[in-house]
């Protein structure tokens, strides 16, 4: 269900890019709340807040596992490379979320049966409320990965004249 994990983003015109926001996030875990209250604001300014439970859910999963799994121990912040990037991207009908992180390592999807585990279960999260997600390595300066998730968003109607 959750393969494939390494896949790119679909398609997406680049000149159809409607807003775009991002945020550096702190080595910790209230990042997490710091994480949502920046998507809340976002999607309140771009008009798609009937999303936003299913991409606050999905934001909140994805910076979790990042600041538990792909951070140091002790990490050590950079001023100019924050450790974990939030990015929110919003073209026509599609609104992609993706956090940065420095790992190479890629995310791993737990297998449980245990829906009411406390932890385990982010990615089934993700793979459920987003309409997909995936991960890619960056290559370059930057190093690390992006984990995303893609949301369809209901098609705005054309303005009409009289």
């Amino acid at each position: 269900m959750l393969e494939p994990l390494r896949q790119g983003l679909p398609p997406l015109d680049p000149a159809a890019v409607s807003d775009a926001a991002s945020c550096s996030l702190p080595a910790r875990y209230e990042a997490v709340g710091d994480a949502r209250r920046f998507t809340r604001r976002t999607l309140d300014q771009w008009d798609t807040g009937e999303r936003f439970d299913d991409v606050c859910l999905v934001v909140s999963e994805l910076v979790t596992n990042a600041l538990r799994h792909a951070l140091p121990t002790t990490c050590v912040r950079v001023d100019h490379a924050p450790p974990v990037r939030l990015h929110l991207m919003r073209w026509t009908e599609r609104l992609v979320c993706a956090v940065r992180d420095p790992s190479q390592d890629s995310p791993v999807a737990r297998e449980t049966d245990d829906f009411s585990a406390e932890s385990g279960r982010g990615l089934f999260l993700v793979d459920s409320f987003s309409d997909s997600w995936g991960w890619h390595p960056l290559a370059g300066t930057l190093g690390g990965k992006v984990v995303w998730a893609l949301f369809q968003l209901p098609a705005t109607p054309a303005p009409t004249t009289e």
